[in-house]
């Protein structure tokens, strides 16, 4: 396993906090607001912490719905081969598209319903996921500090 070396350029590691925001909203609001007053926001970076992982649950999965999905999924893909295929067919090219979609959408719903039933209730539901932060931290290099902090402290004024 080859390690990555440390950072050693102090304008990397010489970073100050100007501020912290409770939204990665306001801390990019922050950051344009630097960036629109002629600050170098080359080196600016919003940094997320105390991170967590929420997993939103959207419903309930059952073996119908997924091969449901899958179905869908396999149409597209047939639409797509069909649409590939009706190029290079020279007689009744019209009939590929339809062929094609409906073969991509049985094999979908077969193999998606398939590997539903394989996992015997193991997740029966499905859910998105996303990353989240506490608070949002914007951070520059410790030369820039100073007047980093002055735009700041003039958008708080403004009320954002």
């Amino acid at each position: 396993m080859t390690q990555l070396p440390l950072p050693t350029d102090p304008d990397i590691t010489a970073r100050v906090t100007v501020g912290t925001y409770p939204t990665y909203a306001a801390a990019q609001r922050a950051v344009d607001h630097l960036s629109d007053s002629g600050f170098p926001v080359r080196n600016a970076a919003i940094v997320g912490t105390d991170l967590r992982l929420v997993e939103t649950v959207l419903g309930r999965m059952t073996t119908p719905r997924a091969a449901g999905a899958g179905a869908a999924s396999g149409a597209w893909l047939g639409v797509l081969i069909g649409l590939l295929l009706s190029l290079f067919t020279p007689e009744a090219w019209w009939l590929v598209l339809p062929v094609t979609t409906a073969a991509g959408a049985l094999w979908g719903a077969a193999a998606a319903g398939v590997a539903h039933a394989a996992t015997r209730g193991m997740r029966d539901f499905t859910s998105t996921r996303r990353l989240a932060a506490a608070s949002y931290d914007v951070t520059v290099p410790a030369a820039h500090a100073d007047d980093a902090r002055h735009l700041l402290m003039q958008l708080a004024w403004r009320g954002y």
